[in-house]
């Protein structure tokens, strides 16, 4: 399942599903019992996950962030483009370090501000995939939302009123 959602929220790796189907269904359960044992030890869970053929940090993250979301983030390259300091990515367990320290300051300082203080790490990362994906597919997000302090609030096109410029009219 982590792997299909790597394949498809990321990059193409053609041979990462044959890869991961190497691994026996016995050597995949017991090595994930043991990295959600190892937790709160998120380095160690990673590193024992990524012991499985065609597991890394980020398909090991992925399989973390489905189990224990308050700990972990999937290491989405949308997430770790869109933060300072952190590119070019490396599908490295320190890199992984790195960005799950970030996205684990940034979720703090959300539940700060936020009243409902739901913010996880995964949870942030889907905020980020989202945002990043609209912004490449320049699709118009959050366009009618009064961001605070901004003082403006931008209104939202009427879907139904035509939004070409008006054609010119050619003179015979």
């Amino acid at each position: 399942v982590c792997v299909c959602v790597c394949v498809q929220r990321g990059k193409f790796r053609p041979r990462l599903q044959q890869l991961v189907a190497s691994n026996g269904e016995d050597v995949v359960k017991k090595s994930s019992k043991e990295a959600f044992g190892l937790l709160p030890d998120v380095q160690a869970a990673i590193t024992r996950l990524s012991s499985l053929k065609g597991v890394g940090p980020a398909t090991a993250s992925a399989v973390l962030a489905a189990g224990a979301p308050d700990l972990t983030a999937f290491m989405s390259d949308e997430a770790v483009e869109s933060l300072p300091g952190l590119k070019p990515i490396q599908y490295t367990a320190k890199h992984y370090a790195l960005y799950l320290d970030k996205m684990v300051a940034l979720a703090a300082k959300l539940n700060k501000v936020d009243p409902q203080r739901d913010w996880t790490p995964h949870r942030l990362e889907l905020c980020l995939w989202a945002m990043t994906t609209a912004a490449r597919l320049q699709l118009q997000l959050l366009t009618d939302v009064d961001v605070k302090g901004s003082g403006t609030q931008e209104k939202t096109p009427d879907p139904d009123r035509d939004q070409r410029p008006a054609k010119k009219l050619k003179i015979l």
